[in-house]
């Protein structure tokens, strides 16, 4: 009897990837949406995508999540490392490491207590890093032409504020409208104090002087947004000093810590913002009497002194009778100093005189001179070598040129032969009848006429020739060349 196969080998047979996509749908289809409670670990921010990957873990186990780039701008609390939150998501698996994750869709701190070991970290680190330090803090100013109000539109807040701009002092405000609550408030806030930042002096809209960031009470939910990093980090680089007026007086949050100032109510903000005109007509009034009061007291203060200084004042001639002294005394003294001076320049310089010779300068001449002598005699030999190699190669060329010149051909017995265009006569065929030429010999020219066509020499006589004509009108016979045409034939010879 043959033993059973352990080896599965009637099991079906799965890809890699078919597994895998089996293990995937089984665990979505048997878990689907879950609510997932742990301690955020790895958290090291939004990927260079967008997306954030990080694990929740407890005591026993830890399970991997994703949150995708646009959930993670939706949502309300962001991750951050060690926070306890509760995540709701979809668990799945990702093949490409065999590993199963939460893709996580919504995240929320577990429970009160949670959000404010959040807020304590947050301003520890806040505090860590110098934001609410008081040396940093700017000064409000007195009596600000444009105030601006970060707030919801609607609402008493706003209407509250605005009745007491009108009671104590009228003020130009503008009001950037956001939203003060809930899932994108954060960034309204931030974007409006960095928006009041950027107006420009002079533009179409003036810039604030003052800028006061207000909202009614609520729980540490509702102000949950005014502890978000953005809004931190965006009043802690305003230029405009800021009033933070969020919540009651009991109720704080992270903007409070890093405003200029911090208002326990709206109300109280917009009073702080601009004094009282009541007040500072009062103020104004004092301070005139004030003035008036101590303007009197100074003069008569002065005029009392001067009276006293002017009785203890001494006489002119007592004042300068000391410098007077003096100055007789350094007279004397300068006359015999100048006459010293001078002596001692004169014995320095009789010593250094006695040092100067011209022995040096006269052995720098003799040597000097005795270098140009010997180059003297150097480049002249130089020269008679080099006009002599210059003369030889001069002479051989004009020999070579001598040799290879037309001119020597007719001292050897030859004739040059032109017609009336000064071209060469190289043929007798070239030669018509009544054809003036012109003949050079070694020793000159002379002008002929041909009298016929050419014609075959005799069997007995030299070169061939062809009938000329004198300058006396005989007829004669010239040789035109000493050597005969190629191949036995009668007329001219060429000379090259």
């Amino acid at each position: 009897m043959q033993a059973p196969d352990k080896t599965g080998g009637n099991a079906p047979e799965f890809s890699v990837s078919e597994l895998s996509g089996a293990i995937k749908r089984a665990l979505e289809e048997g878990f689907g949406y879950v609510r997932l409670k742990g301690e955020i670990s790895g958290y090291r921010g939004p990927h260079a995508s967008g997306h954030c990957y990080f694990a929740l873990k407890d005591d026993k186990a830890k399970i991997e999540a994703v949150i995708w780039k646009g959930v993670f701008g939706r949502l309300r609390f962001k991750p951050e490392e060690g926070m306890e939150v509760i995540a709701q998501g979809k668990i799945t698996t990702f093949p490409g490491s065999s590993k199963y994750q939460i893709m996580i869709e919504a995240l929320e701190p577990a429970g009160a207590g949670a959000l404010m070991a959040m807020l304590d970290e947050r301003k520890r680190k806040f505090a860590a890093e110098g934001l609410f330090d008081d040396a940093r803090k700017k000064p409000r100013p007195f009596l600000p032409r444009v105030v601006g109000i970060i707030t919801s539109p609607t609402g008493a807040v706003i209407r509250d504020m605005l009745a007491g701009f009108t009671e104590r002092f009228p003020a130009h405000v503008l009001v950037w409208p956001v939203r003060v609550q809930g899932e994108g408030s954060a960034a309204e806030v931030a974007a409006a104090i960095r928006g009041f930042n950027a107006f420009q002096p002079g533009g179409a809209l003036p810039r604030p002087d003052v800028l006061i960031v207000a909202r009614g009470g609520g729980s540490l939910e509702d102000l949950w947004g005014f502890n978000e990093d953005i809004v931190v980090r965006a009043a802690a680089a305003s230029e405009i000093p800021l009033i933070s007026a969020v919540g009651h007086e009991t109720d704080w949050t992270l903007i409070d810590l890093v405003a200029d100032a911090r208002a326990p109510t709206p109300t109280k903000a917009a009073e702080w913002a601009v004094p009282k005109y009541s007040e500072l007509v009062d103020t104004l009034e004092k301070f005139s009497l004030r003035q008036r009061t101590g303007v009197r007291r100074v003069l008569d203060g002065v005029r009392t002194h001067l009276k006293a200084a002017a009785r203890g004042l001494p006489k002119r001639e007592d004042l300068i009778a000391l410098p007077r002294q003096r100055f007789d005394a350094a007279d004397r003294r300068l006359g015999r100093a100048l006459i010293a001076n001078t002596r001692a320049h004169g014995t320095r310089l009789a010593r250094t005189g006695g040092r100067l010779t011209t022995a040096p300068l006269v052995h720098r001449l003799s040597r000097a001179s005795e270098r140009l002598a010997a180059l003297h005699a150097r480049s002249g030999q130089a020269l008679a070598n080099r006009v002599m190699v210059r003369r030889r190669v001069l002479d051989g060329r004009a020999a070579l040129l001598a040799a290879l010149s037309y001119q020597g051909v007719l001292a050897r017995g030859y004739a040059l032969v032109r017609d009336n265009e000064g071209r060469t006569v190289r043929q007798a065929a070239d030669v018509g009848t009544g054809a003036h030429l012109s003949i050079e010999f070694g020793d000159g020219r002379i002008a002929a006429t041909a009298d016929g066509p050419p014609s075959p020499p005799p069997a007995d006589e030299g070169p061939s020739g062809i009938g000329m004509q004198s300058a006396d009108g005989r007829p004669t016979q010239r040789p035109l060349a000493k050597a005969s045409r190629p191949g036995g034939g009668g007329g001219q010879g060429s000379l090259f």
